[in-house]
């Protein structure tokens, strides 16, 4: 095998548009992942790649054909916010990300994996990507999903500190509200757009959750949404540019409200506008963000000239050249 790409959780979301991507360069990718019962192998199918990887097979493989990975985009996990299972969420996002962190530092690999927006918490920390030791003690994550992340971010942040041996390019990704094509198996994780665009399609409404908090209007929640297709050019800058390393943030910048979601999608469908609100569940409302924006300054400052697709920009992409479409996979 040529040198190749191992791109964990490549079956997955944003994975698959990584493999997408890379494959459609002619690159050779390795793909790491579970495709369980369903339609998630269609993420991969319109696509070359050159080994399959059971994840529980991982570390036997790396030990036996590791030779040939030029690089390593570790995209796997649990991302569900509603897992609860601690020693699961461990199992399958703390545990094998550390593994790799290892392998890459002892073979000198570079290394990309997703860290997440989520080790903000309530956002009452800020937004800012900083990777030191004493600005992380600083967030507190909502849910385990969260803590996963910044849990290894931590300890990657207390190996910096002492001055330990570390792959020869790191990055960790802190996602926002990602959204595109190849979601659909996520059921209720996925995005907005993608739960909301049947009803649209249909000529029906949509519904929004209502504010629970005197500063925001109905709908007037607001998250930093970003295309995945914007994502994963940041990570295809980084694999060109090895000399970059650290914790980035990976929005556009700008937060937008769901009302502004919402909108956007019944332009794109060309359908009138019709929604509606509901009570925000009581089992999640005193956990729900109610703002989030990236603070890109950091990426910007390493080089990264590439520009973020505004929300409508990016809702008109997925919904003409996917939703839209009889066959919706990239």
């Amino acid at each position: 095998m040529d040198n190749a790409i191992l791109v964990t959780g490549g079956a997955g979301f944003i994975g698959s548009n990584i493999v997408a991507e890379l494959s459609e360069q002619g690159k050779s990718v390795v793909v790491c992942d579970w495709l369980e019962d369903g339609e998630k192998w269609q993420n991969l199918a319109k696509h070359v790649v050159s080994d399959f990887i059971d994840p529980d097979d991982l570390e036997f493989w790396l030990q036996d054909k590791g030779n040939c990975i030029e690089a390593i985009v570790h995209m796997g996990a649990i991302s569900a916010t509603t897992e609860t299972n601690g020693d699961l969420i461990l199992h399958r996002n703390f545990r094998p990300t550390l593994m790799l962190w290892n392998w890459a530092t002892e073979t000198q690999t570079p290394f990309i994996y997703a860290s997440s927006a989520a080790t903000y918490g309530d956002g009452s920390g800020g937004f800012d990507d900083n990777e030191q030791e004493a600005a992380l003690k600083n967030l507190h994550p909502l849910n385990l999903y969260g803590w996963s992340k910044h849990a290894f971010d931590k300890r990657l942040a207390r190996e910096l500190t002492y001055g330990a041996m570390t792959p020869p390019q790191w990055a960790g990704l802190k996602f926002f509200n990602v959204y595109g094509p190849n979601e659909y198996h996520k059921g209720a994780m996925k995005s907005v757009i993608a739960q909301c665009y049947p009803k649209v399609a249909a000529g029906e409404g949509v519904t929004l959750f209502k504010s629970h908090n005197p500063d925001y209007e109905d709908g007037g929640q607001l998250r930093d949404f970003v295309y995945v297709k914007d994502c994963v050019d940041v990570v295809l800058w980084l694999l060109d540019n090895p000399q970059v390393s650290g914790l980035f943030n990976l929005g556009t910048g700008k937060a937008r409200s769901f009302k502004d979601l919402a909108t956007a999608v019944f332009t794109a469908t060309g359908q009138p506008e019709k929604i509606s609100y509901i009570d925000t569940p009581i089992e999640i409302r005193d956990k729900y963000q109610y703002f989030t924006e990236a603070n890109m300054q950091k990426l910007r400052s390493q080089g990264y000239g590439g520009n973020f697709r505004s929300l409508e920009d990016g809702i008109a992409d997925y919904v003409t050249e996917y939703l839209a479409k009889d066959d919706p996979y990239r």
